[in-house]
């Protein structure tokens, strides 16, 4: 039964997702672990399928509040603006953490690098092959998601979906192939500082890129079930907010790890 409040603000029902997010993400770590030392990875696959359950039960929930139940005022879309925005600086202060200890070695290597940078016996990658492509595809990937919202937001369905469709493609893309890129590279998370560095920082982008993806897919899959209007769709511009800074995030990777630092 839906109750009339004299206050234009959301007050949430009870959810049991928190706790189940927060079960998965527990198992999913310790399965993390699991495979790390054990080479089994069971666990893994158990505390990734409890996440995923709670994310598309949790995403089902919000989709019903906003889209169906009329709760997502426009007290509420702002609140949820400013909740994006801190997010997405907390995540830039996250990057500097890895830009920061990739300057610190890199700008003044230590003796136990050799004093030098890329430190001996370590052959950095070629930025001007996979590196390059990977930043043409998400520089193409940051038009077609701003085609598909500019298209949101002139009521063209279908021009949305094909810009929708297209920044998913090359998203997973990307992630094929900075995949390819560490299967073939030729060294590893413990060769010195500019592996860890290297793996960290990319690694991350990597996951990132991956959770903008997913974003992107589920925002198609509600495009395609009507969910969005020209002046009601925060769930998208979130998603292309994110993918923004994904996209900035690879661009600074890019010049001071693949191509200064090699």
């Amino acid at each position: 039964m839906m109750m009339h409040n004299n206050h234009p603000f959301h007050l949430v029902n009870p959810s049991p997702w928190p706790l189940t997010g927060a079960i998965g993400a527990l198992v999913m770590v310790s399965g993390l672990v699991k495979w790390f030392h054990q080479y089994n990875n069971s666990l893994l696959f158990l505390g990734t399928l409890i996440t995923l359950l709670t994310m598309i039960q949790w995403w089902r929930d919000i989709t019903r509040e906003g889209t169906y139940q009329g709760l997502h005022t426009l007290s509420v879309n702002l609140g949820l603006r400013w909740g994006m925005i801190l997010f997405i600086i907390s995540e830039v202060f996250f990057f500097l953490s890895f830009f920061w200890a990739f300057f610190h070695s890199s700008l003044s290597p230590a003796i136990d690098l050799g004093s030098s940078w890329p430190p001996m016996g370590i052959q950095p990658f070629n930025p001007f092959q996979i590196p390059l492509l990977n930043t043409a595809i998400l520089l193409a990937s940051g038009v077609t998601v701003t085609w598909a919202h500019h298209s949101l937001m002139d009521n063209n369905h279908s021009q949305t979906t094909q810009g929708l469709f297209f920044t998913v493609l090359l998203g997973l893309y990307f992630t094929l192939l900075q995949g390819y890129e560490y299967i073939e590279a030729p060294f590893t998370i413990a060769d010195a500082t500019y592996g860890s560095t290297f793996f960290m920082a990319t690694g991350f982008h990597g996951l990132h890129v991956i959770i903008g993806t997913t974003f992107l897919i589920i925002c198609l899959m509600r495009h395609l079930m009507n969910h969005f209007s020209s002046s009601h769709h925060f769930g998208f511009e979130a998603a292309a907010w994110y993918w923004h800074f994904v996209d900035v995030v690879w661009l600074f990777l890019f010049v001071s790890i693949y191509w200064w630092g090699s």
